[in-house]
C-alpha cells in the first residue's frame, strides 16, 4: 500500500499565493514569497508541471477539451454556451487581454458648480469641434518651410 503524496506548507503556501494572486505576481514571484528564496523561478516551474502531470493539463489538451465543448453546444443550439467556450479558448490562447482602469477621480464628489464649470471647460476647449468649425492644416510634401536653408 502506498502512502499519499502530501504537500508541504511552502508548497500549500505557493499554490495559495498563484491562485489568490492571478495576474499580479508572475509564479516566481509567489514562489520567492513562499519560501523559495534561492530559486524561484526554477521552483515555480518544477511545482507547475508537477500539477500539470498529476492531472493531466496541457495547454493543447486545454485547447482541445475547449473546442470540443463549443462543438457539443453548437450541436444542441446552445450559443451562449458555445460563445463561452470559444471566449475561453481565446483568452487561453492569448488572444485577449483583460484590462482594468481603476480612475481616482469621480464626477461624484464635485459639487454642481464645480461642475458646471467643468462641462464650460470641456465646451470652451473644444468649440470648434462642437460648431463643425475645426479645420486640419496639410501641409504637402513638395512645399518646404521657409526658414530651411539649402545645404551645399
Amino acid at each position: 500500500m502506498t502512502q499519499e503524496k502530501r504537500l508541504t506548507e511552502r508548497q500549500i503556501k505557493f499554490a495559495e499565493l498563484l491562485v489568490y494572486n492571478e495576474g499580479r505576481l508572475s509564479p516566481a514571484e509567489c514562489a520567492h514569497q513562499a519560501g523559495y528564496v534561492t530559486r524561484p523561478r526554477q521552483a515555480a516551474a518544477e511545482l507547475r508541471k508537477e500539477v500539470q502531470e498529476k492531472y493531466g493539463i496541457t495547454f493543447e489538451r486545454h485547447l482541445t477539451e475547449l473546442a470540443k465543448l463549443r462543438d457539443d453546444a453548437m450541436k444542441k443550439g446552445a450559443w451562449a454556451a458555445a460563445i463561452n467556450a470559444e471566449v475561453a479558448r481565446g483568452k487561453a490562447g492569448g488572444l485577449y487581454v483583460d484590462q482594468k482602469l481603476i480612475m481616482t477621480g469621480s464626477i461624484d464628489n464635485l459639487s454642481e458648480q464645480e461642475l458646471e464649470e467643468r462641462m464650460k471647460d470641456i465646451l470652451k476647449d473644444h468649440k470648434d469641434i462642437i460648431e463643425g468649425t475645426a479645420v486640419d492644416i496639410v501641409q504637402e510634401e513638395s512645399e518646404t518651410p521657409k526658414n530651411l536653408k539649402k545645404l551645399n
